[in-house]
């Protein structure tokens, strides 16, 4: 009986080591992996004949100088000076149709005249770790002519490295509205941000200062949402500040124009008004805290829904997905049918296109003038050839 026993604990021991070593080598080959996708860095061609310079955010928010968060600003100035336009991607790094749609105007387009800014990684540090709990992928690919070219999946919000712990409650600032603990880490919910805030604030204060600074024009957000999300395929809009009677950047009454004509083309998108209850958004607070005429642009993304089944690579570039396919049949379970990555970013390209074309309707006779800006993909070439083509 002795004997037994003792064999027992043995066994208990062996068994418990066992169990230990495997769970330090699970902790070993993630630290790795998480270490390999943190530094990972995605890279962006630049044309030197054709971008002007490339700022860094810490020039307007300096204490993120060295940090995650101090990611690049790619400025391409015409010959002539005139109106400017910064295009926003990557707010949210699991939205991936924002980053591409940024780095085919940053890779393809020329201005004649005015300044187009371009933001590839809005919140750098939501690029360096994946969705928890989601099993998601850490990276997806595009095929170019010149090879493969590899893009980071990240999440939503700010890495808990950069910005820890959570508060039991989120209180935006500056209008105190409470807002869910998640929304801390949330560039969409952290504008105009401040200077000496938590992470998330720092960078979103960069992009307002950016804004300020340079007095820029237009501002464009690029994002995506679930099929069953009700604001989907819509362009929002700030309603403009009163002054007397008449409302300055009055940005919706450009969204109801970018609207009609993107109908003309066969596109639907409608527009939307930013809600003045909801605060901390790129569209409510940039309206308020600044100038520039300032719209977020929405499409359809099977990955970030919640009726999808594997969360594969496949399922981030088509949009493919049975349970979707299945939902799409009912009447009024989804807004809009997930569809295409190239689908996503031609819609996104379309869009700042025919912003920058009612802006040169409604403004382009007054002190700045017009937007020059030429070899911006059509919508049918980027659905025909694919995002791939206008990638270098």
């Amino acid at each position: 009986m002795k004997k037994e026993i003792v064999l027992s604990k043995k066994m208990n021991y062996i068994i418990t080591g066992a169990i230990l070593a495997i769970a330090i080598v699970i902790t070993i080959i993630s630290g790795i992996q998480f270490t390999k996708f943190r530094n990972y860095e995605t890279k962006f061609v630049v044309r030197e004949d054709v971008v002007t310079r490339i700022e860094k955010f810490s020039k307007y928010s300096p204490k993120l100088k060295g940090t995650e968060g101090d990611s690049n600003i790619y400025v391409i100035e015409g010959a002539e000076p005139g109106p400017s336009i910064l295009i926003i991607g990557g707010t949210h790094p699991n939205e991936p149709s924002g980053q591409l749609t940024a780095t085919v105007f940053l890779e393809n387009i020329t201005v004649q005249r005015g300044t187009v800014y371009v933001i590839t990684e809005a919140n750098k540090s939501a690029y360096s770790h994946s969705q928890p709990q989601e099993g998601s992928s850490m990276y997806y690919h595009i095929e170019t002519e010149y090879g493969i070219r590899t893009f980071k999946f990240g999440t939503r919000a700010s890495n808990f490295v950069d910005q820890w712990p959570n508060p039991d409650v989120y209180s935006h600032n500056p209008s105190g509205q409470k807002l869910s603990s998640n929304d801390v880490r949330n560039l969409n919910r952290s504008y105009p941000g401040d200077p000496n805030g938590n992470f998330t604030e720092k960078v979103a204060w960069a992009i307002t200062n950016c804004i300020k600074q340079n007095n820029i024009t237009v501002t464009v957000d690029l994002h995506e949402a679930s099929p069953e999300y009700l604001t989907i395929n819509a362009i929002v809009g700030y309603p403009g500040k009163k002054d007397g009677v008449s409302f300055d950047n009055n940005s919706y009454q450009m969204a109801c124009d970018v609207s009609v004509k993107m109908s003309f083309q066969d596109v639907a998108i409608s527009p939307e008004m930013s809600p003045a209850s909801l605060h901390g958004l790129s569209h409510r607070e940039l309206g308020t805290y600044t100038d520039t005429y300032v719209f977020l642009c929405e499409t359809s993304n099977a990955s970030q829904g919640k009726l999808r089944g594997a969360f594969t690579e496949d399922l981030i570039l088509t949009g493919k997905d049975k349970f979707y396919e299945k939902a799409n049949e009912i009447d009024g379970l989804i807004y809009a049918a997930p569809v295409h990555i190239n689908e996503r970013v031609a819609r996104h390209v379309l869009s700042i296109a025919t912003i920058i074309e009612s802006y040169n309707d409604y403004h382009g006779n007054e002190e700045l003038g017009k937007f020059e800006v030429s070899n911006i993909p059509t919508y049918d070439e980027l659905i025909q050839n694919g995002v791939g083509k206008y990638l270098l």
